[in-house]
């Protein structure tokens, strides 16, 4: 038995080393950090912030004056040609004019029912949604790369099993083959051995293809050439069996980043609420200008015009708009405010009730799969033991192969259940830490 194991163990590093590549390992935390500086998602996350800081930069000139300036310069040419009914004639053609035109003016609101003030607010308030966005992205893509990251895990561990049944089924046809050669087994057994010992080399073959496109899918989160697949990842899946559902539902309202975008999301609209309002209200504002206009011309058309002529004006006074009646649009913006209040706060209420489902049901699977995790542990050395047994057994010439083919089959069962049971106890953890908000750390 014990020269079985080592055997065993002796063809499967032989294939683990002959199908592995000279590869740079890519850690866990090495993945996150390149997700979190090129992931796309991200990125757009980010520019969609950066707007709204950008526009907030510029929110108290929303208090300032506005000051504009207009100038002008015409040249004009005038030919005038006059008879009168005393028989005089009079030509001033060539006449050549220049007029220079310019003004500033100023308009500063000094009171419009507080609008101002509302729509600061509100710029200020999307600033912070920004924010809630990209941390909330962030938490999103931190989830999928721990879950990309171990699903390769997961396929390596597939590899190995598959690794192992095949130096079993090598066994197994050396075993048919001698009992073939020396007349104590069918030629049938050799050829089952045979194809089965064939199938895992394919399934083996595939599963590294399997392993090239989950790398590549990886690399798509990263934001890196689908070509940079020549990096390894440890295979081994931690997981964390302590969790309680008790530690991670505390102050989880405070803390999931889409009830608090969705919090956010209501504060802005009762701020459009007062911003509506404020049309309500007169605009009460300073205005002052300031005009100068020159002209100056060749000649004089008559005794009466000037050929210089230039006028300066500087005013200044106060002037207030009071709406009187303006086809209801301020209440329909009104009304229309508060039924997105309504709105934003039936969200809220929503997206609660989804953060508690998806809670529970994300802890119903995290215990599931920890007491599956367990169970399947102590299948696959019950399963590993049964097929050294059945081995010995058919070594022996006490066994038939069909029973060796059947603890085979019972080991890649239940070697295929654990893996998953791991990879998912770790995807329903990553989806707990998620909801909490606890993954960027």
């Amino acid at each position: 038995m014990k020269l079985i194991r080592i055997f065993l163990a002796g063809i499967f590093s032989l294939l683990l080393v002959t199908g592995a590549k000279a590869q740079q390992v890519l850690t866990l935390e090495q993945a996150i950090d390149l997700g979190l500086k090129n992931n796309f998602d991200i990125r757009l996350a980010k520019n969609d912030a950066a707007v709204a800081a950008n526009d907030n930069a510029y929110a108290n000139f929303a208090f300032a004056p506005r000051v504009n300036g207009t100038a002008s310069k015409v040249w004009t040419n005038t030919g005038t040609k006059q008879e009168f009914g005393n028989g005089n004639k009079r030509d001033t053609s060539g006449i050549k004019n220049r007029q220079f035109q310019g003004a500033v003016n100023l308009n500063w609101t000094l009171f419009d029912g507080l609008k101002m003030f509302a729509t600061r607010q509100r710029i200020q308030a999307i600033e912070i949604l920004g924010e809630m966005g990209v941390k909330n992205q962030v938490e999103n893509t931190i989830a999928a790369i721990i879950n990309s990251y171990y699903n390769i895990a997961q396929q390596k561990q597939q590899l190995r099993a598959l690794a192992e049944q095949m130096s079993i089924s090598e066994e197994r046809v050396k075993l048919s083959d001698a009992k073939f050669q020396t007349g104590l087994g069918p030629k049938t057994d050799w050829l089952q051995a045979k194809v089965d010992y064939n199938a895992q080399r394919a399934m083996w073959l595939r599963q590294q293809t399997t392993i090239e496109q989950s790398k590549a899918s990886l690399n798509q989160l990263l934001a890196i050439a689908d070509e940079s697949t020549n990096y390894d990842v440890h295979d081994t899946i931690p997981v964390n069996l302590t969790l309680s559902y008790g530690e991670i539902q505390e102050n989880i309202h405070q803390t999931n980043p889409q009830l608090q975008m969705a919090k956010q999301n209501l504060e802005i609209s009762r701020i459009a609420l007062k911003e509506a309002k404020g049309d309500f209200f007169p605009v009460l504002s300073f205005n002052s200008a300031y005009n100068f206009n020159q002209s100056r011309a060749n000649a004089a058309v008559n005794q009466f015009s000037p050929v210089f002529n230039q006028n300066k004006v500087f005013n200044y006074g106060f002037s207030a708009t009071v709406p009187i009646f303006n086809g209801l649009n301020v209440h329909r913006q009104v009304k229309n405010a508060k039924l997105n209040i309504e709105y934003q706060q039936l969200a809220l209420d929503n997206q609660q009730s989804q953060v508690n489902l998806f809670l529970r049901n994300a802890f119903k699977d995290y215990e599931y799969y920890k007491m599956s995790l367990t169970l399947e542990e102590e299948s696959v050395d019950l399963a590993r033991e049964n097929v050294m047994v059945a081995l010995e057994r058919f070594r022996q010439g006490v066994s038939t192969t069909l029973e060796l083919k059947e603890a085979q089959q019972s080991l890649e069962l239940a070697a295929y259940r654990l893996i998953q049971a791991r990879y998912n106890t770790k995807i329903s953890e990553t989806e707990l830490m998620r909801l909490k908000g606890t993954l960027l750390k």
